[in-house]
């Protein structure tokens, strides 16, 4: 049966069916209900600015854009966005998708926590992003419907999200600060980590073995 939330359809797919039950497994209630409300919030966006994004590609993206922060793909140490891309496209891939629909869901997560360039890009990565900036520090908060955003929040709570989410933002990076380098995600470990001092471009342009 279709599901349909804020006047949005939740794809009626086997592969969103499955993505959903599959993060449910692997993530935590919060990021669960947080990644459902940005894909609502990205359909939303979509509407408003007359955007056509592929919506299963968009509701893969929306559902594992913050994997990474739970269930390494991999053992290697990479940032949390790359890890949860890594994830969905070998997803998508495994399921019998196109790689060129896998590396659109990939650029999408990689470049979620990314200022400016999204917006720049195809409607799904553009989406994913506005969606993700919607419910992490509401922007484009008044450009949605009190009601779309009541019903979108009674389906999917927010709960206690600031204060968790970035406990689950600290949890998923404490291991690994070294990734952290160049983004938003010191900003995290700066504010949680006793001590804890980002690494600069300048230093390590300063620091470099050139002479000059």
């Amino acid at each position: 049966m279709t599901e349909i939330i804020a006047g949005i359809e939740i794809p009626d797919t086997i592969t969103a069916d499955v993505a959903t039950r599959h993060v449910a497994e692997i993530s935590s209630p919060l990021l669960f209900h947080h990644s459902r409300r940005v894909f609502l919030f990205a359909a939303l966006h979509a509407r408003r600015l007359g955007l056509a994004p592929d919506p299963e590609l968009l509701y893969v993206a929306s559902m594992f854009h913050d994997t990474g922060l739970h269930t390494p793909f991999s053992d290697k140490v990479q940032r949390f966005e790359v890890d949860g891309a890594d994830h969905a496209r070998s997803f998508l891939l495994k399921r019998g998708f196109p790689q060129e629909a896998a590396n659109l869901v990939w650029s999408a997560i990689a470049l979620h926590t990314t200022p400016e360039l999204p917006g720049r890009m195809d409607p799904e990565i553009a989406l994913t992003n506005l969606g993700v900036l919607t419910d992490a520090i509401g922007v484009g908060f008044d450009d949605i419907d009190p009601d779309a955003i009541d019903e979108i929040t009674a389906a999917h709570p927010r709960g206690d999200f600031k204060n968790e989410f970035m406990q689950a933002f600290h949890e998923g990076l404490k291991h690994r600060p070294e990734t952290a380098y160049g983004t938003i995600n010191a900003d995290v470990l700066e504010h949680f980590v006793p001590g804890y001092r980002r690494d600069s471009m300048v230093e390590r342009v300063m620091n470099s073995p050139w002479a000059a």
